[in-house]
């Protein structure tokens, strides 16, 4: 396998210590520059304050790297053209010895590789809103359904259809987690209308729960839905707003595929006055301090 392992989370994983996965696409096509270098390096500190080790994802010159050092995460955030790189693209990428920015899906593969439990990110990508004409549906899904990997986020990215994320993770069997909330959280909101399958309310809980899935060769991720924090949520009717504007946008630009969300989040950042990246950033690390304390628990048992 074409893995290169950071020696500190090498270490780390030989002595079962906790270790968080990170991925790289939020560096390279989730936010601009230097933001996106300042919060991954944010997000990094908050793993060590909280006891575990972080491991950011990305492919370097063909080669998947398990922990990049922060010059590498400062190449990633200034350098253009890095593939958004889910698992179709790892194959290519590896034998064009290219560089990519690894999304969900291609993280938690190259995670499980490396024996990594707990993967932290903002929101997954899930079933896109119109998909029952366009059939744009995430790769992030597929990979939670067959995976063995915890994502820990802030539910769904709120341009989706949560609804129909919601039905796609029940019918491919993936246990959807609600972090002392029994209401799926809308990203940029605590609220969605949507109910989780089952709530827990400590990280004890979560990691219990891992252990049971994995003992019992129950194959694929879980998802952890961990509300962003009360004092930097977003007003609904705000983003609301934003998010139909940048769709109509969107549709009138005839962008499709994985030039999608990158586009939309971009247009909702520029149509809320950089309030959305704000609130995208302290999501982030809340989701880091929880991914950490889960990484904790689970290394104990």
């Amino acid at each position: 396998m074409k893995i290169r392992i950071n020696p500190e989370v090498k270490k780390a994983l030989d002595e079962h210590r906790p270790v968080v996965a990170l991925e790289s696409t939020i560096i390279s096509h989730g936010m601009p520059y230097p933001r996106n270098v300042e919060t991954a390096l944010r997000v990094e500190e908050e793993i060590r304050a909280n006891g575990a080790t972080p491991a950011t994802i990305g492919i370097i010159d063909g080669v998947a790297v398990i922990g990049m050092t922060p010059d590498e995460i400062e190449q990633f955030g200034k350098a253009k053209g890095i593939v958004k790189a889910s698992r179709r693209d790892l194959p290519i990428i590896y034998s064009k010895k290219l560089w990519g920015a690894t999304t969900v899906a291609a993280t938690m593969i190259l995670a499980n590789q490396a024996g990594i439990e707990v993967f932290v990110t903002g929101g997954i990508g899930g079933v896109h809103r119109g998909a029952e004409k366009t059939m744009d549906i995430s790769a992030d899904l597929q990979e939670l359904a067959k995976t063995n990997v915890t994502v820990v986020s802030a539910g769904a990215k709120a341009i989706l259809d949560i609804p129909l994320t919601l039905e796609y993770l029940e019918t491919m069997g993936v246990p959807v987690l609600g972090y002392q909330t029994e209401e799926f959280p809308d990203f940029y909101t605590r609220h969605s209308g949507q109910k989780v399958d089952t709530r827990v309310d400590t990280p004890l809980e979560i990691a219990m729960i891992i252990k049971e899935k994995r003992e019992n060769k129950l194959d694929g991720g879980i998802l952890i839905a961990n509300p962003i924090p009360e004092e930097y949520a977003m007003d609904q009717k705000v983003i609301d707003d934003a998010i139909n504007e940048a769709l109509r946008r969107e549709e009138e630009a005839g962008i499709k595929g994985k030039e999608s969300t990158p586009f939309l989040l971009k247009t909702v950042v520029e149509l809320t006055g950089g309030d959305s990246l704000e609130s995208n950033i302290q999501l982030v690390l809340n989701n880091a301090r929880l991914g950490a304390k889960i990484a904790k628990e689970y290394a104990k048992l």
